[in-house]
């Protein structure tokens, strides 16, 4: 129940009633313009009627286009036919979510894999690409290259017919200079290459070096076409792995919401009003019905309904089980005028459904695509992805030359502050006096309009259900 300081927090007054004879409480709900109280029981008669009838007649009757559902939970005994229903429910639920969360949690460990990969496979094309141009850092990648293939392909010395096994165990000293030194195209210009040296080192080192240098550059070409095709497909699959955990995060929010709401509210359960070993059950609703008036005000009607029932397990036509309640209802009718701000100030200081473990996921995965830095995002967005773009404040011009200019620029600064200084004025004054009249009259009127729809909806309901009217 809200204190007076969660109220006041909301710009509401508690309100003080009289609950019990001669025993006034603070509520919890604003301070209403009138209030209506109406308890109706009978352990014969279905307590769905009541909420659908004045359901039905906020509607039709009332005139109220827009109804919203505020509180809806409910409690059981432990040892009653509807507790053991609602809980298979629960667990049938509770099963489908731990099997999504365990799949969205190998997923995410997939995605530092998958981009870990990408890093892997851009560091080697930067090679490729590199050796292929005119830059300075040609030889370079060229070199590294090379190196690449000796210890991946020829297994560094410990393959005598390498270039480093060569030249301890053949005596061709020479070769792995000629080797890292020579830099050919295309595989057509290694001979080429290779003849201009003919007159420095004989015919065999020739051999072992075309030989050599024809191998590299056809591993080179093969590979970087490989490794091109490899990065468009690794690319194309870190999207459809990145769609599937957003897939799944959106599948699993509705068993989540289904599982806060079929959860027993606790505090009810302690209650002198609710025993284990009796059929019992209680069950909390709350609906706001609101109907734009003239003046930025609505008229609202605030129900509340407490119901403690009887809860019988029987059989419809189709053969499916379900329980039908039978009980009491007590139902309280609130009056306000409010305007727009005030009703989504009630609807935060009383929203029930706090999702906490949605917000366990979403920040989950949302920690784990910001540890992965930028790259992710770049990734993404080069396959396809389409982000919203973070808007940067304008840059400051710089400032223009000249005395005179720079006292023109000195005059735009003053009167830009200035005119700051006047908009945060603006926004601190306090409301005119007129505007306060103006509003006061109005929510007086949406008042005294929807006191009088209350008063009907309750009037017409005890006329309905044969009770004591005027």
């Amino acid at each position: 129940m809200p204190t007076d300081a969660e109220l006041a927090k909301y710009g509401f007054e508690n309100e003080t009633s009289e609950e019990y004879r001669q025993s006034f409480i603070k509520t919890g709900y604003p301070q209403p313009a009138r209030r209506y109280r109406l308890h109706y029981e009978g352990y014969n008669i279905s307590i769905e009627e009541p909420y659908f009838w004045m359901l039905h007649y906020l509607r039709y009757f009332g005139g109220f286009p827009r109804i919203d559902k505020i509180t809806d939970v409910f409690a059981a005994a432990e040892n009653s036919a509807f507790f053991g229903a609602s809980q298979q429910r629960i667990g049938l639920q509770q099963d489908k979510v731990s099997q999504f969360l365990a799949t969205i949690g190998k997923m995410v460990r997939e995605l530092f894999q998958l981009v870990r990969e990408m890093r892997v496979l851009d560091e080697r094309l930067g090679y490729y690409a590199d050796s292929y141009t005119n830059s300075p850092s040609a030889e370079s990648a060229e070199i590294t290259l090379k190196g690449i293939w000796v210890d991946l392909v020829e297994q560094g010395a410990k393959n005598p017919a390498s270039v480093y096994g060569m030249a301890r165990e053949v005596q061709f000293t020479t070769l792995p200079d000629l080797f890292f030194s020579t830099h050919p195209q295309k595989q057509e210009d290694v001979d080429i290459s290779v003849e201009r040296e003919r007159g420095q080192f004989n015919r065999k080192v020739r051999e072992v070096l075309k030989r050599k240098l024809r191998a590299f550059l056809a591993w080179k070409e093969h590979t970087y076409q490989e490794l091109k095709n490899r990065r468009v497909f690794t690319l194309k699959y870190l999207r459809q792995h990145f769609e599937i955990i957003r897939m799944y995060v959106t599948w699993v929010k509705p068993y989540l919401k289904n599982i806060q709401r079929l959860q027993l509210d606790q505090s009810k359960t302690e209650t002198p009003d609710l025993i284990i070993a009796f059929e019992g059950s209680m069950i909390e609703v709350e609906i706001l019905a609101v109907k734009p008036a003239s003046g930025g005000m609505n008229q609202c009607i605030l129900m509340h309904y407490f119901f403690r029932t009887r809860p019988e397990m029987s059989y419809s036509q189709e053969y499916q089980r379900g329980p039908l309640h039978l009980g009491r209802v007590e139902i309280d009718f609130r009056a306000y005028g409010w305007t727009d701000k005030e009703i989504e100030n009630y609807k935060r200081m009383r929203d029930q459904e706090d999702f906490q473990l949605l917000g366990v996921i979403d920040g989950s995965v949302k920690s784990a695509m910001e540890s992965l830095g930028d790259e992710l995002m770049r990734y993404l967005k080069e396959a396809g992805e389409e982000f919203e773009e973070k808007k940067e404040m304008p840059k400051a011009h710089p400032k223009r030359p000249g005395i005179f200019m720079s006292v023109f620029d000195g005059f735009a600064e003053l009167l830009g502050s200035f005119r700051v200084k006047k908009e945060i004025k603006e926004s601190r004054k306090k409301p005119k006096q007129t505007d306060l009249m103006k509003e006061a009259i109005a929510r007086s009127k949406a008042e005294d309009a929807v006191k009088k729809v209350m008063w009907n909806t309750y009037h017409h309901f005890k006329k309905q259900h044969d009770m004591l009217n005027w």
